[in-house]
């Protein structure tokens, strides 16, 4: 299932991605650094959903308090609050 996840406080303006079996694909970021953003993609894309949560969560972009891969991680974390609701 495809996710859409409205960032906040980051220049990526949203993530997209695939939830399937408790993994990630299809990493997408609209906006933010492109080059960074899309290795990033890359890096993870298979990767299982909670360690994607627990290595993203909690890194921040110079003086924010949050980045794009913490937005990540807070994306995963609605997506899988989300599936268990629906199941």
């Amino acid at each position: 299932m495809t996710y859409h996840y409205e960032t906040s406080g980051v220049c990526a303006r949203k993530i997209s991605f695939d939830l399937e079996d408790g993994k990630i694909y299809h990493i997408h970021f609209e906006g933010g650094c492109p080059g960074n953003l899309k290795m990033l993609s890359k890096i993870l894309d298979g990767w299982d959903a909670n360690k994607i949560m627990d290595m993203c969560k909690g890194n921040i972009c110079g003086n924010r308090n949050t980045s794009c891969a913490d937005q990540l991680s807070k994306a995963i974390e609605k997506a899988l609050e989300d599936k268990k609701i629906s199941c």
